[in-house]
């Protein structure tokens, strides 16, 4: 007999890499973040006075190292990176041959305003279950399709586009995202973007029975269970 897990081992790999190494990325681009706290558009930035936006200083509580070093925090960054990138590729390469895979497509009618509507307000009454025979809701498909698909690259490509290395090797990734500046500007818009992802996940998470969401992610769980 086959057993059938809600989460396939694929996904609940790429899960656990992901924790680990967004977080570190993520709190350790907030010390780099202190190095000059001012974002630009295009290719040279320097002076705040043309800034379009000026962000704060993290405190060393929220950032990796938890002290103010920029040597450092690139270290924590690239060896965060690395894992990161490969793991994003595997699960791209490997996720259409999964069931979960087949499971992320757009049906006609969940393109519709009134399948929108209908499952924004079983959210908000705090329905997360799925519906019977599919492993995600609608709002669900719609989260993860933009994160796996659009977030997470975004996060890779301009990573790479703002390493000098690669500038030198490719100079023409530069051009793709209008330059070094806007390439970072995108990067650090994106990677908060991925951070309110993170708290709606965890808040879904916590709505709909934490301990068990943590152990199907574990173990896999049983296909019939109540997504978040």
């Amino acid at each position: 007999m086959t057993v059938r897990h809600r989460h396939t081992l694929v996904t609940r790999l790429w899960h656990w890499v992901n924790a680990v190494a967004i977080g570190v990325l993520f709190f350790s681009g907030l010390n780099i973040s202190n190095a000059h706290p001012q974002l630009y558009w295009g290719q040279y930035g320097s002076d705040p006075a043309t800034a379009w936006l000026r962000l704060p200083h993290f405190p060393a509580w929220m950032t990796i190292p938890g002290y103010y070093s920029l040597a450092e925090a690139r270290l924590w960054h690239f060896l965060a990176a690395w894992p990161f990138a490969f793991a994003l590729l595997l699960f791209l390469t490997i996720l259409p041959l999964t069931r979960h895979g087949r499971e992320f497509r757009l049906r006609r009618r969940d393109l519709t305003f009134a399948a929108m509507r209908e499952d924004l307000a079983h959210h908000l009454s705090l329905k997360f279950d799925p519906p019977s025979g599919s492993a995600f809701n609608l709002l669900q498909k719609y989260l993860y399709i933009a994160v796996i698909f659009v977030g997470l690259p975004l996060m890779v490509l301009t990573g790479l586009t703002l390493s000098p290395a690669m500038n030198a090797a490719f100079p023409w990734v530069l051009d793709v995202f209008g330059g070094r500046q806007s390439a970072r500007s995108i990067h650090f818009i994106v990677a908060w973007g991925l951070f309110a992802f993170f708290v709606l996940h965890i808040l879904a998470v916590l709505l709909s029975g934490p301990a068990r969401q943590v152990r199907d992610m574990i173990t896999g769980g049983s296909a019939e269970g109540v997504s978040a």
